[in-house]
């Protein structure tokens, strides 16, 4: 099929992007190259005959009605957002236009482009969105696609408010849609602002690794090639209208993986060693959700999907890739925020200091 993928010069886009052409898809990737956007992600296949970009921003409603009509995909996977919740701290105001007006205008386009087709019911519009619009768990629990949504950051309201306008447009107007909800993911291409790249670039160059508040809050990592395939896997197979929790089953504290990476890098790297040595405790991330953990029982169970990677084997990967790709992750350092902290407005409102 062709898919329009939109944000596929990003971290989860580009492993979507790479796999669809791998796997036969024409793809039209879509971006409109932020801070957090690098061509560099896609340029294994950007000589393929199956790829297009195109240089567009997804709040421009008429740039989007030119690109469908003029690429007539069979699909649009939706993954153009904001999404560092520190970012949204200190500027929810670009969360709101991007994802919340964003998704507005992607949906009208789509519905018009749809409409102007015939309405085939072939078609799809897949947005891509996150556990953190069910809010924080305790101890016990999971999230499932009956979870009430109670977002606790800028980034997460944003993104719940565009999963219900998806839900809108295919409850008023028809438009054929699935969501899907993912973990934390991680993995070659990871954007050195996340903490798992922080942790690896921080750990390699010597200096103090950052750790919120005791790093006790709970994650389920979720290896983006991984994800990808899940992606993939229910554009084709999930039935219309429905959502699908994504979960990489690999549940862990922050500290835990922060260790796991510094033991990785004393085999790696041993004239750093210990790096855990770095490890440095800051102050806690205002509304830091304690646990995220996903019931991956319906993709399971209804498309045959799991996870193949597991977190040790997948820190591994990405350690490595890291370690093999300085070139890649240098010329990102430069760029605004990175290796900053970040969320400092929220800091001071809660008076927790910096």
């Amino acid at each position: 099929m062709k898919i329009l993928v939109t944000g596929g010069a990003g971290f989860i886009g580009s492993a979507v992007v790479r796999l669809a052409v791998s796997r036969g898809h024409a793809v039209v990737n879509l971006d409109a190259l932020t801070y957090a956007a690098c061509l560099d992600n896609v340029a294994s296949v950007a000589s393929s005959p199956l790829y297009a970009f195109e240089h567009a921003d997804i709040r421009d409603g008429a740039a989007l009605k030119r690109i469908l009509a003029t690429h007539r995909p069979d699909a649009v996977m939706h993954l153009a957002a904001e999404s560092h919740v520190d970012r949204s701290i200190d500027a929810p105001g670009a969360f709101i236009e991007t994802n919340v007006n964003g998704t507005f205008e992607m949906l009208n386009a789509a519905r018009v482009f749809w409409e102007a087709e015939g309405r085939p019911e072939s078609f799809r519009f897949h947005h891509i969105s996150t556990d953190e619009v069910f809010g924080t768990l305790g101890a016990t629990g999971k999230f499932t696609e009956e979870t009430p949504y109670a977002p606790n950051s800028p980034y997460s309201a944003s993104k719940a408010g565009s999963d219900h306008l998806v839900r809108a447009w295919h409850e008023t107007y028809g438009l054929p849609v699935v969501l899907t909800n993912c973990s934390n993911n991680y993995g070659p291409f990871h954007f050195p602002e996340k903490l798992i790249p922080v942790v690896i670039l921080k750990a390699v160059a010597g200096q103090p690794i950052p750790v919120y508040g005791t790093g006790e809050n709970v994650r389920d990592w979720l290896y983006v090639e991984d994800h990808a395939d899940a992606l993939l896997c229910v554009l084709e197979h999930g039935t219309v209208g429905r959502s699908y929790n994504i979960g990489g089953e690999n549940e862990a504290t922050n500290i835990d993986i922060v260790r796991k990476i510094c033991t990785i890098l004393d085999a790696k790297r041993p004239e750093g060693a210990p790096h855990g040595d770095l490890i440095t405790f800051v102050a806690d991330r205002p509304g830091h959700d304690l646990r995220y953990a996903i019931d991956p029982s319906r993709i399971r169970s209804e498309l045959g999907w799991r996870p193949s990677v597991t977190l040790d084997e997948g820190l591994e990967r990405t350690v490595q890739w890291f370690l093999d790709n300085e070139t890649w992750w240098r010329a990102l350092q430069a760029r605004d925020g990175v290796g900053q902290r970040l969320g400092s407005a929220g800091l001071a409102a809660t008076g927790t200091g910096a």
